[in-house]
């Protein structure tokens, strides 16, 4: 693909992910094409069903976030990088709420979703876990299948102004995988 078919795709799936939060997954095609400054064409050209620009905007927002993993670890300390990578997560979840009606309605086009989630996500927070785990900082015996549902299940609560509590909830989570290790005492 061309790099500037490239970048149009990825500006069109940037404006959707950002026009799917605020307005839903049912939001007109010219509210997402307003704000990625491209046509209708373009967008059919690329996704001729709704259901396929959803399911692009989930993957896209998936490899975002499976992908800051990376950064996270060249710049913080082993414990730093898995706790922020898990508020990157949390977030992640709270603002794919929207796309859960789409993704659960049943469409075949959103079947291979689940296991894209997992293995994207499974892998980079295993990698996280086992280095802070390397580092003597988190337990070496959490299963990050488990963690991630862990943390799916704290940001169930959340509202568009939860007050931090997400936050703070995977604080104290991080603090548990703590438990068990030299520096816990």
């Amino acid at each position: 693909m061309r790099a500037d078919a490239q970048r149009s795709i990825d500006t069109l799936l940037t404006a959707a992910a950002e026009v799917f939060t605020t307005s839903g997954v049912d939001a007109p095609v010219r509210q997402i094409t307003a704000k990625a400054g491209v046509g209708a064409g373009t967008l059919y050209r690329h996704f001729p069903q709704r259901s396929d620009l959803i399911a692009a905007v989930f993957r896209h927002e998936v490899d975002a976030c499976a992908d800051a993993a990376a950064s996270l670890v060249a710049q913080h300390e082993p414990v730093d990088a898995l706790a922020r990578w898990l508020q990157r997560f949390a977030a992640f979840i709270a603002t794919k709420r929207g796309l859960s009606a789409a993704l659960h309605s049943g469409d075949p086009a959103y079947d291979s979703l689940p296991s894209y989630f997992q293995q994207r996500f499974v892998p980079v927070l295993g990698v996280l876990l086992d280095t802070a785990a390397k580092a003597g900082q988190i337990r070496s015996d959490i299963d990050p299948e488990d963690l991630l549902r862990a943390v799916g299940n704290l940001t169930l609560p959340a509202q568009e102004d939860d007050s931090g509590h997400t936050q703070r909830m995977i604080a104290l989570l991080v603090d548990g995988l703590r438990y068990g290790t030299h520096r816990s005492v």
